[in-house]
């Protein structure tokens, strides 16, 4: 029952009982008042009038006086257990609801929230139990994303700084072979030089990875999208690759199958960083004498679709789902060692899908690895429709 139901025959039933029992009282009084006259004087009928005019008939009838006090005694009896019965009745739907809920805020207070409130009847209070009860849930989900982000958070920490270690380590000692004299010809000289800036391209790498992450996690990512021909941006990226691939023993290899040159909306920037990301994952985890990467964009309907397939060691079939999710490792052991944050697959699945688009990946482990995702085309809509 509704706390305003309650509340509302509460009222009316102590408002009105007083008028019922009075009214009952008098009648009862006038009808003991008949039956004690007819025994004692005789008087029936229309002489009643007559016979109550004629002389005091209360003052001579000791058993009227005390039926009117045992009377008023059963109505202050009745009025009080009507109260008490009344209160236990609003307490029972106010005062335990609102205990539990002071339980609660005070267990939250203090930091715990494993507990559960359970709403005992459906009215106002019994649905503020469940909002109650929603927000405790919510609070513990919070809480313990907090804590795997807190994770997570100093899980990269470790990351960024075991793989900015071996860098700054080989840049201190090819800086010291320089000025102790050990790079005397100038090919050791030019040697030392681009390994140096090599590795100092190696700390930027990551210095940016982690520049980026802490934008996506804020939503901050700055986008500017363009209309981009996915002929022209493809055959651009095919040819930076393959420049990228020279002298890592790798075979690059490029297909666009798409015929009329559609476009699409994205920022060429960030589609850079989603194919730089996959393919350096690729590069990381080659174990093959002669590597092979290949590019392939595809027409399927409404949707371009990018493939980037790789003869590198595979995903196994229970970590597959897992690859895009933040900080996941299929071999801790294996990524410390190749490096890496971590975090290059989720950045490219949160790009894709702030296009509009959809990643996903398909492996045999110890075959290689294809991953594909797709972008909606342009298409302008004429202005009379």
């Amino acid at each position: 029952m509704k706390l305003k139901t309650r509340l509302t025959i509460s009222f009316v039933t102590i408002l009105i009982l007083p008028f019922i029992v009075a009214g009952l009282f008098v009648w009862g009084l006038a009808k003991y008042q008949i039956s004690v006259i007819e025994d004692k004087y005789g008087v029936t009928g229309t002489e009643y009038r007559n016979f109550f005019r004629s002389m005091k008939v209360l003052n001579n009838m000791p058993e009227v006086h005390q039926f009117i006090i045992y009377a008023i005694i059963v109505i202050l009896l009745v009025l009080a257990l009507t109260a008490v019965g009344m209160l236990f009745w609003i307490y029972g739907g106010i005062i335990r609801p609102v205990g539990k809920m002071q339980q609660a805020a005070q267990n939250i207070k203090e930091g715990n929230l494993d507990f559960e409130i359970t709403a005992e009847k459906d009215d106002e209070l019994g649905h503020l139990c469940v909002e109650f009860e929603d927000m405790r849930k919510r609070l513990r989900d919070n809480a313990e994303e907090k804590l795997q982000y807190d994770k997570q958070s100093k899980e990269l920490i470790s990351n960024i700084s075991h793989d900015l270690k071996t860098p700054i380590t080989a840049i201190k000692g090819y800086v010291e072979g320089i000025m102790d004299g050990v790079a005397d010809t100038p090919e050791k000289m030019d040697k030392y030089i681009r390994t140096i800036y090599n590795k100092a391209n190696e700390m930027d790498r990551l210095i940016n990875e982690l520049t980026f992450y802490s934008k996506i996690d804020t939503s901050r990512i700055p986008y500017n999208f363009s209309s981009l021909s996915v002929k022209d941006f493809f055959n651009d990226c095919a040819e930076e690759l393959s420049l990228d691939m020279v002298g890592k023993n790798v075979d690059f290899g490029y297909f666009n199958y798409v015929e009329f040159n559609p476009r699409i909306i994205a920022d060429p920037e960030q589609l850079r960083r989603v194919i730089n990301n996959i393919v350096s994952n690729s590069l990381k985890y080659m174990d093959k004498k002669r590597g092979i990467i290949n590019l392939r964009i595809r027409d399927v309907g409404d949707f371009v679709q990018v493939e980037i397939e790789d003869n590198g060691k595979g995903i196994a079939s229970k970590d597959l789902p897992n690859v895009f999710d933040r900080f996941y490792r299929t071999d801790a052991s294996r990524n410390s060692s190749q490096g890496g944050s971590g975090i290059g697959l989720s950045i490219v699945k949160k790009i894709i899908e702030e296009h509009g688009g959809n990643i996903w990946a398909t492996s045999k482990d110890g075959e290689g690895t294809t991953m594909y995702f797709v972008l909606r085309k342009y298409q302008e809509v004429p202005m009379n429709e």
